[in-house]
């Protein structure tokens, strides 16, 4: 997801400013600079989630050995 959000944000951000510069210009580069936010905001989210707990009893030390 976040890949996608920043390719389409690049795309819009390059197409915006060098392919289209007198037809929607601004609107393909907001655009474009959204998808970015988008993209480092879902990395952030990704990036600072808690590690699941597990619990799978094979995985757990046992103290009767």
């Amino acid at each position: 997801m976040m890949g996608m959000f920043f390719g389409a944000g690049i795309v819009g951000i390059i197409v915006g400013l060098f392919v289209a510069p007198h037809q929607g210009t601004i609107l393909f580069t907001f655009m474009g600079v959204i998808n970015l936010a988008l993209g480092a905001f879902f990395g952030w989210i990704f990036l600072n989630q808690k590690p699941e707990l597990s619990n799978d009893k094979r995985k757990k030390k046992s103290d009767n050995n």
